[in-house]
């Protein structure tokens, strides 16, 4: 059983690059694979290995400048659910393209899981998922609105065409962990919205916490790692990823004339051209010949 740990935090590191390399070295030294990012504003990623090894890189992360109160949300897998270990220097932990937002200088109000539905289920409320449209394509809130974006970056172009739909109501928040939420409810605070609220700890803890039948979420939650999705009580869910465009699958799709296997399915399979496609197969070949040797190849999931 390997214990996934995911968590993010926002603080100021005046040198990010001097953390990652004795980071990248004490998660590998105790079996931890995963992704973290590192950026002048904090840390955010999702890690997995043994109960020892979390433990351990938590305690060395909340001892850097600043995170002693990092908070993470924990779920289990009997696979391990990535391949390797990075750690990654960037601009921003979770990408907005808006200098002027920091979650440090005040977000949204924070609404526990038990407290949300009463909250999403207010009339002068409405409810935005700051997703994208692919995570939310699978699941989300019921009465919840889809900005339908590809990225988070396009979120601040979005409220400016959308806000006046707005006008007179509170705004709900949430996304998979909160992460985007501490920018998207500063942003809207700096829009001049007081009245911006946010579901702490995102949906993953939200279904962690709320029992299935008082629940107001519909479908399954999308997870950056192996587990492709997972639903109430954090249990996996059906999906499995395309590994051409990364977008979930329901079992179901691999029988659509577009799907190949690691290949194509039908979202993707107009947006690539022969040759990546041929890429694609050879990546598979050598993802089949490594696990006949009993081996993992690092492009597999």
């Amino acid at each position: 059983m390997f214990t996934i740990a995911a968590l993010y935090h926002f603080t100021r590191f005046p040198d990010p690059a001097a953390l990652r390399q004795p980071l990248l070295d004490l998660c590998v030294a105790n079996g931890i694979s995963g992704t973290l990012l590192l950026a002048g504003e904090g840390v955010n990623g999702t890690i997995a290995g043994s109960r020892n090894g979390i433990d351990t890189v938590l305690g060395h992360l909340r001892a850097l400048p600043g995170c002693t109160d990092l908070v993470h949300k924990e779920s289990s897998a009997n696979e391990q659910p990535f391949n390797r270990m990075k750690v990654r220097l960037k601009r921003e932990i979770v990408t907005m393209g808006q200098p002027d937002v920091d979650p440090l200088q005040g977000t949204g109000h924070y609404v526990a899981p038990a407290e949300w539905n009463a909250l999403i289920t207010a009339p002068d409320v409405a409810v935005i998922d700051t997703r994208n449209d692919y995570e939310v394509a699978i699941g989300t809130f019921n009465g919840a609105v889809d900005p339908q974006t590809k990225s988070f970056g396009e979120f601040p172009a979005w409220w400016e065409a959308n806000k006046h739909r707005f006008h007179n109501k509170r705004i709900a928040m949430f996304c998979t962990g909160g992460i985007r939420c501490e920018k998207s409810t500063n942003y809207l605070r700096g829009q001049g919205i007081e009245e911006v609220y946010h579901l702490q700890g995102g949906i993953l803890k939200y279904l962690e916490e709320v029992p299935q039948a008082d629940s107001t979420w519909q479908g399954d939650c999308f997870v950056f790692d192996g587990r492709v999705s997972v639903g109430h009580s954090l249990a996996i869910g059906p999906h499995i990823l395309c590994h051409a465009c990364r977008r979930p699958l329901l079992p179901a799709d691999r029988d659509h004339p577009l799907y190949e296997d690691g290949v194509a399915c039908h979202h993707c399979a107009a947006d690539t051209s022969d040759a990546d496609k041929d890429r694609f197969r050879e990546r598979q070949r050598q993802i089949a010949l490594a696990r006949a040797r009993g081996e993992r190849h690092i492009g597999s999931l």
